[in-house]
């Protein structure tokens, strides 16, 4: 079986991080096929948002694969196949594959919806905090557990985590490496749900589709000018807010919307 599956459905991207039987720890194989699965999605116009989850009902991921990803990247050990030498040598737009699974340093404008179905450590949680919209279920914890391995979370969470949530906490998960379970990533404001995990898929669907009928175009540059603006001088944000409203005004979706409210109808969005 292929290391992560990619399902479209309608407007909806399934991406399933598919090693149950290690936790769904990232090897090789799955970063490079988690890489190209946010390529295809960022490429495909039909692809409006995406769900992305572990297989089985024990993990999302735990991780970096301990035997086989971390030892590569240390140079621990020496590229035995194909996976390993796209790993340390493949770029896009001079971006490692590496850095385009975890969504770090080529932005992805889509919508991203995690739905967290039990273990969510080290790089598992790092790509959970990639995500714009997150599910748990109620046995998950969440954790940046490499400092107990001599690593740091290099894989976006030292920059995200605090902007995510309260600077005290954030430094609490970074320093200790101690997981934390559903409830209290919730309370912290981590997560946006903890449900029990026959709800998880449904949640993350309902969480889907509405953005699905949403405006693609308008969803797209209301997550581009969030990720751009982060950080910026207000008069700066606003330029971008600026930027992002011209587009759609001129754009069909918005002449759509106003005529199918008119004309009391659903929209018929095509993202231009």
């Amino acid at each position: 079986m292929t290391a992560v599956i990619y399902e479209k459905r309608d407007y909806i991207v399934y991406i399933t991080l598919n090693r149950p039987e290690v936790h769904n720890a990232m090897n090789p194989e799955m970063v490079v096929r988690l890489a190209e699965a946010w390529l295809q999605f960022d490429a495909d116009p039909e692809a409006r948002v995406a769900i992305i989850t572990g297989a089985g009902d024990q993990a999302f991921s735990a991780g970096a694969d301990l035997k086989r990803l971390i030892p590569l990247m240390t140079r621990a050990r020496e590229p035995e196949d194909e996976w390993d030498r796209r790993v340390l040598e493949e770029r896009i737009d001079g971006v490692r594959l590496l850095d385009i699974a975890l969504m770090r340093l080529r932005p992805l404008y889509k919508p991203v919806i995690a739905a967290i179905n039990g273990w969510c450590l080290a790089g598992g949680t790092e790509l959970a905090l990639a995500t714009d919209i997150r599910i748990a279920a109620e046995h998950a914890s969440l954790g940046l557990m490499e400092p107990k391995r001599g690593l740091v979370p290099g894989g976006g969470s030292m920059a995200r985590l605090p902007r995510q949530i309260p600077y005290c906490k954030a430094m609490e998960i970074l320093l200790t490496g101690d997981p934390i379970p559903a409830q209290e990533a919730y309370r912290i404001g981590l997560v946006n749900y903890v449900v029990p995990l026959a709800e998880l898929m449904p949640t993350a669907e309902r969480f889907a589709r509405t953005i699905a009928e949403n405006g693609p175009l308008a969803v797209r540059k209301i997550k581009e000018t969030v990720i751009r603006s982060s950080g910026v001088p207000l008069e700066e944000a606003y330029r971008l807010e600026n930027e992002a409203s011209a587009v759609i005004m001129r754009s069909e979706d918005a002449r759509e919307g106003a005529r199918a409210f008119a004309e009391k109808r659903p929209p018929r969005f095509t993202g231009r």
